[in-house]
């Protein structure tokens, strides 16, 4: 069913939102990141102790495309 929409302002839309005024059947945003970090890199809160002795992060991707 048809919808009758006054004025829209539209400040920002982020890179992975979407903006859609109607009807709509099927929206998917699709959005992609790869992140490379060591042990212990993402520990959030008070008095984290974090031991490593020898860490590595691989960061080698066989087929080089990602999806």
């Amino acid at each position: 069913m048809s919808a009758f929409v006054g004025a829209i302002k539209v400040n920002s839309v982020s890179s992975s939102g979407v903006f859609h005024i109607g009807d709509a059947y099927y929206i998917q945003p699709i959005s992609s990141a790869k992140t490379y970090a060591g042990g212990g890199s993402f520990n959030t809160g008070n008095g984290i102790r974090v031991r490593l002795g020898q860490s590595d992060t691989v960061v080698f991707d066989q087929d080089h495309i990602d999806y």
